[in-house]
């Protein structure tokens, strides 16, 4: 069973910056990694996924803010968002995928003023 944990989340005001990382209890070399977001009364949607040979996949609502990373050696993945819009509020979830097994963090909350 892997645990994920995500940190980095915080409150930013409309424009700036946060890196949201995510640590691995194991070896995450093989799985697909990604990203979710869920904001108050929506569902819970993709935001960026990155392959085992890091390829990257955005959502096209951060394509070109968000970026998603990988360290294999330390277990840890992050996505630096940048200009970010209120309509970014969320709780952002790490997930893990090598079917058929996924798992889920628990989630960071990341609050975008206006």
């Amino acid at each position: 069973q892997v645990q994920l944990v995500e940190s980095g989340g915080g409150l930013v005001q409309a424009g700036g910056s946060l890196r949201l990382s995510c640590a691995a209890s194991e070896s995450i070399s093989i799985y697909v990694m990604r990203w979710y977001r869920q904001a108050p009364g929506k569902q819970r949607e993709f935001v960026a996924a990155i392959t085992t040979d890091s390829r990257t996949n955005y959502a096209d609502s951060v394509k070109g803010r968000f970026t998603i990373s990988r360290d294999n050696a330390k277990n840890t993945i992050d996505l630096q968002m940048n200009s970010l819009k209120p309509e970014d509020t969320a709780v952002y979830y790490c997930y893990a995928l090598r079917i058929p097994r996924d798992y889920w963090g628990q989630g960071a909350q990341v609050t975008v003023s206006s």
